[in-house]
């Protein structure tokens, strides 16, 4: 019915990576992502021989990546921690393309609606470097959405005039954070969607982003705001999800995410076959 790919993320496994990898394809995916920003997968650590020997673990299972996590954990909203995080990040792109994909993924805080703020400017300043370079290597570091509503981060992405700087769209977080459509999301963001995250969550009260996404000097923490839960028992839509991303020309990977439980390959088990049954 659809052509979507499905792809796993590798740390939501839990498992030693050639154990999560076997485990992927197991389960029936065509590709994976794994976070690449610390650790034996961050690029200062992988020499040349190294990613080679992963790209042919990767292959040899029948898979490919669908992309790497950049997240720094700290966005692109202050000036004096950009220059290291922009350098970061490129190395990141570097170590993508060397394991054929042409994507990262990363959050870079929560965008102001007000194009006047200044973290809005300084945001743009981050992005439109990253967008350059991205462009010049035809990849895309892709912002997953979230924090902020899509017609906002359609501005902002507007406003840097480049593919370079693109979306990874997760459903569940414009359901669990924002109280955004993700339905509506698609076709707003249509032009610059070339990644997707498949989770799932319900919003259980009213929130400030801002506090949910600490951008400076914390991590991420969803306290009792929102939940995950296991595909199809959340309030994403995933039947008009799927026709959207469709009508829009999207090919690209539904890769799974699951970010808590206890049983993590059961449910990313259960969210393959959930997929499979809504996408042939």
């Amino acid at each position: 019915m659809y052509q979507f790919p499905i792809g796993v993320m590798l740390d939501s496994f839990k498992l030693p990576a050639k154990e999560a990898i076997e485990k992927a394809a197991q389960l029936g995916a065509k590709g994976l992502q794994m976070y690449a920003t610390s650790g034996e997968f961050a690029p200062e650590n992988m020499n040349a021989q190294k990613r080679r020997e992963l790209l042919d673990m990767v292959k040899s299972n029948g898979l490919v990546f669908s992309a790497l996590c950049g997240d720094l954990g700290r966005g692109f909203g202050n000036r004096e921690l950009n220059a290291s995080l922009i350098e970061k990040s490129k190395r990141i792109l570097d170590l993508a393309k060397e394991l054929e994909t042409n994507i990262v993924t990363t959050h870079i805080g929560v965008v102001p609606n007000d194009k006047n703020h200044e973290r809005y400017k300084i945001m743009q300043e981050a992005c439109f470097e990253l967008s350059r370079y991205a462009d010049e290597m035809d990849a895309h570091f892709a912002i997953e959405t979230g924090p902020e509503i899509a017609t906002t981060l359609k501005m902002f992405l507007d406003d840097l005039g480049s593919k370079g700087v693109a979306v990874n769209f997760d459903p569940a977080n414009f359901v669990m954070v924002t109280g955004d459509d993700p339905v509506k999301g698609v076709y707003t963001l249509k032009d610059y969607i070339v990644h997707t995250h498949a989770k799932d969550g319900k919003k259980l009260r009213e929130s400030n982003p801002e506090v949910i996404y600490r951008i400076i000097d914390e991590e991420a923490n969803q306290g009792d705001a929102y939940i995950e839960l296991p595909l199809g028992e959340g309030d994403v839509d995933f039947d008009n999800y799927l026709k959207a991303l469709d009508e829009i020309g999207y090919k690209g990977f539904l890769t799974i995410e699951r970010e808590v439980g206890e049983n993590p390959c059961d449910d990313i088990a259960l969210a393959v076959k959930f997929l499979n049954g809504k996408i042939n």
